[in-house]
């Protein structure tokens, strides 16, 4: 809830519902996920979105505020996970996020039988369509070893920075879709999530990627006012705290 630029952003109303809950919507859609927890910090600042997980019945687990890794981890072993179980993570500011992408994602991880799997390492789909698939055990091991702040804050750095310890794979779109903004971080972006929910969600409330594209190409316009701002802001400002950049 503490965002800089776009405070309790994932309590906004969309549709009637709070980003969370469209969020939490579409990640059960997925055929590969059998279970949804939201892993939020232990401030009392993060109290609205507890009270929004019980109103809604969506699993939820406190952590540490700033060692999001540490939370994650522990939300996963709470979560009663074993070392061979893979995680999908989600963060709840995709208010598009496809089911049919998550399972694509995971798909890739078990057949291919590796460590990580995202479709981020070398972004080809719209920014807000990102899947991060990954081990337990290989989480483990970066929970152990990871250092750096950024590696702490961001969750999962530390596995495909280190491909001489994790079997890592990309998942890549036909089609170049990378600087398309689909992302809940400004003011801007939620106006422009807010028009295509309005335009597409009466229509079938889970729309996808496809759908999405189809109006961008219809109706440009209502995709204009987030253009200015850069993918991955939030992780390269922690980058230069730790002297990586």
């Amino acid at each position: 809830m503490n965002s800089s630029r776009l405070p309790g952003k994932v309590l906004l109303d969309i549709c009637g519902l709070p980003v969370l809950v469209h969020v939490v919507k579409r990640v059960q859609l997925a055929k590969r996920v059998d279970e949804v927890i939201l892993a939020t910090s232990n401030t009392s600042s993060d109290d609205s979105l507890e009270q929004c997980c019980i109103k809604n019945n969506i699993k939820c687990f406190r952590g540490s505020e700033d060692d999001v890794l540490d939370r994650f981890y522990k939300a996963v072993m709470w979560a009663g996970a074993k070392e061979e179980d893979y995680v999908v993570r989600i963060t709840a500011d995709c208010p598009f996020i496809d089911a049919e992408i998550i399972d694509l994602v995971v798909e890739t991880a078990k057949n291919s039988n590796c460590d990580y799997v995202s479709n981020t390492i070398k972004p080809t789909y719209p920014d807000g369509l990102d899947v991060e698939v990954f081990t337990v055990k290989a989480l483990k091991k970066a929970w152990e070893n990871a250092k750096l702040k950024s590696e702490r804050e961001h969750v999962t750095p530390f596995l495909y920075k280190h491909p001489e310890l994790f079997k890592t794979q990309n998942v890549e779109n036909e089609l170049d879709y990378s600087d398309l903004r689909w992302t809940l971080d400004e003011k801007e972006d939620f106006e422009v999530i807010n028009n295509v929910y309005n335009e597409l969600y009466k229509k079938d409330s889970f729309f996808n990627m496809k759908d999405i594209l189809m109006l961008y190409k219809s109706k440009p316009e209502i995709f204009i006012k987030n253009i200015k701002f850069k993918r991955n802001e939030g992780y390269e400002k922690s980058l230069l705290q730790d002297g990586q950049l």
